[in-house]
């Protein structure tokens, strides 16, 4: 974070060098991303992706929208309006970020394409069979999405009582846990981890993770079976 002083060990450790939290779904036909952080181009970059297929945004926070504009030459390569699923009350925010991605240009002008999808219950997307619900992230709606046996649930404060049965017999969880105190918008560490426990996944991930995480150390500290996230993580589904 900017304004801070960190401990040389800390800076050391690459995965205390975190990006935005998102994720890229490698299915049999294509790549599909959920959500665009602001480090969007510099993480699809590192993992060598050069095509999506469609993107799903959990919620328009800044952190999970603000790459969006990358998503620009895509549409120039493939010339096509990039497919965006995503729930149908947060369609007008992208349209007031980005109002250029819906504006005729000159011939010549390249600017990103967005088609803008409802996110549905169950979506075929890259080969994939993607189920969504929704929870809620402080006030707000926020996606969350299953593959499988796998579940990833980022930006999650409650989860309403009609989600708890997607949430068997997982896998692998990938749940929020933004920091050590309480926070009214986010699981902390204390919370995710009774929700972790009542979900009772075979593996649990850690993600949206502040610098209150020294990597390593707290890694090292954790119950078996649950893992802190870090950038580049690939998992198999």
């Amino acid at each position: 974070m900017l304004g801070f002083d960190y401990p040389e060990s800390f800076l050391q450790n690459p995965k205390n060098w975190r990006t935005r939290a998102s994720l890229l779904l490698n299915g049999s036909s294509g790549n599909v991303l959920v959500d665009c952080s602001p480090e969007m181009r510099l993480q699809l970059l590192k993992a060598d992706v050069k095509d999506l297929d469609s993107v799903i945004i959990t919620h328009t926070h800044a952190d999970h929208v603000m790459g969006m504009d990358d998503l620009r030459s895509l549409s120039v390569k493939t010339k096509r309006d990039m497919p965006v699923y995503i729930l149908e009350e947060y369609m007008p925010d992208i349209k007031r970020i980005y109002p250029y991605a819906f504006m005729e240009f000159p011939e010549g002008i390249m600017v990103p394409r967005f088609d803008l999808r409802v996110a549905q219950p169950v979506m075929e997307l890259g080969g994939l069979t993607i189920k969504s619900f929704v929870v809620r992230h402080g006030h707000l709606p926020c996606l969350a999405l299953r593959v499988n046996d796998f579940c990833y649930m980022t930006d999650v404060s409650e989860i309403p009582d009609a989600v708890w049965p997607e949430l068997e017999n997982l896998d692998i969880l990938v749940l929020d846990a933004v920091r050590f105190s309480p926070h009214p918008n986010h699981f902390h560490f204390d919370r995710a981890m009774e929700v972790a426990a009542k979900i009772g996944a075979k593996r649990t991930i850690l993600t949206h993770l502040s610098h209150d995480y020294d990597h390593d150390d707290f890694n090292a500290k954790l119950p078996f079976g649950t893992e802190l996230a870090y950038d580049g993580m690939s998992l198999e589904i």
